[in-house]
């Protein structure tokens, strides 16, 4: 996710975005085990955008 798309983003579309990164996640695991995995980097980009949004929010609840 870039920065202005996180810019516009709403605190329920937050919670919403990490639940689907984190079952993506958990998905990403469970292929790089399996060896189904074509791009390794995915896992560390669903890592960065799960805890960009855990940033966004804790600063909106501060806010």
């Amino acid at each position: 996710m870039k920065k202005n798309e996180l810019k516009k983003i709403t605190k329920s579309e937050a919670l919403k975005n990490i639940d689907k990164f984190k079952k993506d996640l958990f998905n990403l695991r469970f292929q790089k085990i399996n060896s189904q995995i074509k791009n390794s980097s995915k896992i560390n980009q669903t890592k960065k955008d799960i805890a960009k949004l855990k940033t966004l929010l804790k600063g909106k609840l501060n806010a």
